[in-house]
């Protein structure tokens, strides 16, 4: 038997002697056919295919064979028997020369010559002895070809002229067995000889005796596995390396439509298979369910995707080692442990962040920022399960089943947020909290394709309400100290500049707190604070405690309102915020109190609910009460624009603004 090497490159394995090799069948067995002496020693091939030795899970495969089959083609050739002789041989010649080709059509002349023609009665005793004669040498060349072909994966034993002639011979039996099927008349007592047949049981012994014996892996290989697990990987091995001595060198011995290689390759198939199914009966601990699951879906397909196997071997056709009957089980086994180590590691990320929150009053900073590894360690941790599974399983939405169990860490994260919440200090947890809830949104957003929709709705669902929720506490302290000033706004009061310059210095003073935040989740906390300051200011300027009289009235509120929302953008710009909505709802705002006619009024109002659909016909009907000149009738005919235009306005990717501002 061919022994594969090492994984090393640079130490290979010892390859047999002669006298070693010559004495070795594939299966272990020992066969004795005696080579002329002019064949023995220049007939000996030694080709010896490399291989790893499955040391890590991941290359329990074996690599590429050295021999290209031009090598092949030039080490195989038999300096005594390029060609055929050129003079008449006998058939105890040919057979000593071992050109079992023409042994066999000599035998096929003579049993023409015995049955394909009417004998005279008196020839019949002679007629016996030839038979039996002929019944005789069919043996010896029978025996012949039989010894080769068991040869043939044996690189030790290996002679592409032997080989090659021995499959001519079977050729030529098959052709006369046809013969002979066609024929109306008596056919010897040895057809059909099925040689063929001969020939495929004979390599299915030899695929079965290699898988019984396959070559080892190395002594530090074998410490790092389960005996099952070396069991599996000595036998993808052999596959590996006899698949690879197959294409290259006994391919050069079989005519196209033989299709040597592929017959080879079903018969690995069926034999692996078989051997598989039978471990699949015995309950196997987590490490056995995946090294077997990855030679199923991931090793056993990378053999076939090596160059010169590729072009040879039509691996699809093959199919899988085991059934989805056979392999459910084990998935399910592999996944459920899977979940549960996720949620054993997860919950210990989760229990160190508590010590953390229970020992310190204020976290570390890195870079200006607080810091919490919450996210980063549970986000490796799940993607590179749901990876491995991917591989593991072969299959894709099997493998999302195991983000179920990022649903479950994030349920238990809020609660902890919460618990931290509601000790109503240490702000760093909560800063440092807000910006992992950042990172799993992007990751769940970024990596959907790895989530059950179901699943990733929940977990986003879950993630906004958390962000929603702390940023309603980080700025609840903001709006109490900025509520005095609230109500000035839509007052006498607040058409004096100083009412909105003390909110925007207020504003300024109360951020100050929550520094400490990374860059995207304090421009998403100043986006929310800008976005109620202006809500704040809209809903007290609607609640009309303003009566605008006249042209000059509305004209000077105007211009403040405008004057307001372009220093409270300048302020927001200042504090890290870069985008101007919804600042921008101030300026519309301004020009519906600004203009006088009736069909300027209905095109800003329509601009308005083109750019806000979620604004009311309640909330123009108040603004436009602020102008107190302006007519029942007038506001009517305001409003049945905006309800025209908010028929046809696409609502897609729009924010809420004004179904937060609240209007008595």
């Amino acid at each position: 038997m061919r022994t594969p090497p090492d994984s090393s490159d640079t130490d290979r394995t010892r390859v047999d002697s002669p006298t070693e090799q010559n004495a070795k069948s594939p299966g272990g067995k020992r066969f004795h056919l005696k080579l002329p002496k002019f064949l023995r020693a220049p007939g000996v091939v030694r080709i010896s295919p490399t291989a790893t030795d499955g040391t890590q899970v991941g290359a329990a495969g074996t690599s590429d064979v050295d021999n290209s089959c031009p090598a092949v083609q030039q080490r195989c050739v038999l300096p005594g028997a390029e060609a055929p002789p050129t003079e008449t041989l006998s058939f105890e010649q040919t057979l000593e020369r071992l050109l079992l080709s023409e042994a066999s059509q000599k035998l096929i002349e003579r049993e023409e010559h015995l049955f394909g023609e009417i004998t005279e009665r008196d020839s019949l005793t002679r007629q016996e002895e030839e038979v039996d004669k002929l019944i005789a040498d069919r043996k010896a060349v029978e025996t012949l070809v039989e010894q080769t072909i068991r040869n043939s994966l044996c690189a030790g034993q290996f002679n592409v002229n032997i080989l090659t002639s021995a499959v001519k011979a079977i050729c030529q039996e098959e052709n006369q067995d046809q013969v002979w099927a066609q024929r109306d008349q008596p056919s010897p007592v040895w057809r059909p000889c099925s040689w063929r047949k001969l020939h495929d049981s004979i390599l299915l012994s030899l695929v079965e005796e290699s898988l019984d014996n396959p070559s080892s892996i190395s002594a530090v290989a074998q410490g790092q596995l389960s005996s099952l697990q070396q069991d599996l990987c000595n036998m993808g091995r052999q596959i590996k390396g006899d698949l690879q001595w197959v294409v290259t060198a006994v391919k050069l011995c079989y005519p196209p439509e033989l299709d040597i290689c592929n017959l080879y390759a079903r018969m690995y198939h069926k034999t692996f298979a078989t051997r598989l199914r039978k471990i699949t009966d015995f309950a196997l601990d987590n490490s056995d369910t995946i090294y077997l699951l990855r030679w199923v879906n991931e090793f056993y397909p990378d053999i076939f995707k090596k160059d010169e196997l590729v072009i040879e071997i039509d691996s699809a056709a093959l199919g899988k080692l085991l059934s989805e009957e056979l392999t459910a089980p084990l998935e399910e086994q592999y996944l459920s442990q899977t979940q549960e180590d996720l949620m054993r590691y997860s919950n210990k990320v989760l229990e160190d962040a508590k010590l953390v929150w229970l020992k310190r009053d204020e976290l570390e900073r890195e870079d200006g920022c607080f810091v919490s590894h919450v996210a980063i360690d549970v986000i490796k941790l799940f993607y590179g399960a749901v990876k491995s599974a991917q591989i593991i399983l072969g299959n894709q939405q099997k493998a999302k089943m195991i983000m179920c169990q990022l649903k479950d860490f994030l349920q238990r994260f809020n609660k902890f947020q919460q618990d931290v919440m509601k000790t109503k200090k240490r702000n760093s947890i909560i800063l440092a909290n807000l910006s992992c809830v950042k990172l799993f949104r992007d990751f769940i957003v970024e990596k959907s394709d790895l989530f059950p929709e179901d699943v990733r709705g929940s977990c986003l669902s879950l993630l906004t309400a958390m962000k929603q929720t702390t940023h309603t506490y980080l700025l609840d302290p903001v709006h109490k100290a900025l509520m005095p000033l609230y109500h000035q706004l839509g007052t006498s009061d607040w058409l004096k500049k100083p009412v909105f310059d003390k909110l925007l210095a207020s504003v300024d003073e109360q951020v100050q707190h929550l520094q400490g935040l990374t860059e995207p989740c304090h421009q998403e906390l100043m986006c929310q604070l800008q976005q109620d300051v202006t809500v704040e200011y809209v809903e007290r300027l609607l609640r009309r405690k303003l009566k605008l009289k006249n042209k000059e009235q509305q004209e000077e509120a105007a211009m403040t309102v405008k004057e307001d929302g372009e220093s409270l953008h300048s302020l927001f710009v200042t504090l890290g915020w870069k985008e101007a909505w919804p600042i921008d709802v101030l300026p519309h705002i301004a020009e519906v109190l600004q203009l006088q006619n009736l069909p300027s009024i209905q095109m800003e109002v329509m601009s308005l609910g083109t750019k806000f659909p979620d604004i009311s016909e309640r909330h123009v009907s108040a603004l436009l009460k602020l102008k107190t000149n302006f007519s029942k009738v007038d506001r009517d005919a305001a409003k049945a624009i905006l309800t025209d235009s908010l028929k046809q306005t696409n609502t897609i990717g729009t924010r809420p603004f004004f179904s937060r501002v609240n209007i008595r």
